[in-house]
């Protein structure tokens, strides 16, 4: 038993998945509980390791974890398995090979789970909120078809991101997004003088139906508000702690 708290998607009820939190890791100090965070480093150090193990074991034992080299873009990757040394700069990742547990680290960003059961085709994607405008969760859906994923059949899960009510922005950011929709008016509630409330999770949602999904799942976990059970960067940032961790969302095809 490994004690990994996993937040599951009824969307994706019968897939190999989970939204995991800090629950039920070994790291210690700050970013105590299940931290995934690599933060540059090539060699794979022991409770990375061991936090490692409990997310495979919980969500697909005997799996192989792949995870990327996040750099907040728009870039989605269709993996084989490729050397840990040499993970590519991206911010999504799709396959159709069976036996691979496709990982993607978040701190307040957004993790999107994906799947099409018909084709045999599951994706992970970052959308932070520079990837969500520029269009990660669009060149995640592509990426898909070119394995033979249909989107009318691709269901998608948004998982643990900071809610609309912690995070506040400044009117530069929310001008970016009314200067690419106005209609992004929707996603900003008045604050403080000069300064907006901002809904990722529902940005997202946006973006995934624009591009023609009609199955999807935004759970409304705040990262931010909930410590006990979620890291977040922002949260880490108020409080002048020295780090912060990062939690894991995954999923995978079963071996046949």
């Amino acid at each position: 038993m490994t004690g990994v708290e996993l937040n599951r998607a009824r969307m994706l009820d019968g897939i190999a998945h989970g939204f995991c939190g800090r629950r039920g890791g070994v790291s210690t100090g700050v970013t105590a509980g299940l931290d995934l965070g690599r933060r540059g480093q090539d060699v794979i150090g022991p409770d990375l390791a061991e936090n490692q193990r409990r997310v495979i074991a919980a969500v697909l034992p005997g799996a192989e974890l792949v995870t990327l080299y996040q750099v907040h873009s728009a870039i989605a990757v269709t993996v084989p398995p490729f050397d840990d040394r040499d993970r590519p700069q991206a911010d999504a990742i799709v396959t159709d090979a069976p036996g691979l547990l496709l990982g993607i680290l978040t701190a307040d960003c957004a993790p999107v789970l994906f799947a099409d059961t018909d084709a045999g085709v599951v994706a992970a994607a970052h959308a932070g909120w520079k990837g969500a405008i520029g269009g990660v969760t669009d060149a995640t859906i592509a990426a898909m078809e070119t394995l033979g994923a249909d989107r009318s059949r691709i269901v998608a899960a948004i998982g643990p991101c900071i809610a609309r009510a912690s995070y506040e922005v400044d009117d530069g950011f929310a001008r970016r997004f009314a200067d690419d929709d106005p209609a992004n008016d929707r996603f900003f509630a008045p604050g403080r003088d000069g300064h907006h409330q901002f809904d990722l999770e529902a940005y997202v949602a946006h973006r995934l139906a624009a591009a023609g999904l009609s199955r999807i799942e935004a759970m409304g976990l705040d990262t931010y508000a909930d410590p006990d059970r979620f890291y977040s960067y922002r949260r880490a940032t108020h409080r002048h702690e020295a780090d912060y961790g990062r939690q894991i969302s995954m999923i995978g095809l079963r071996p046949r």
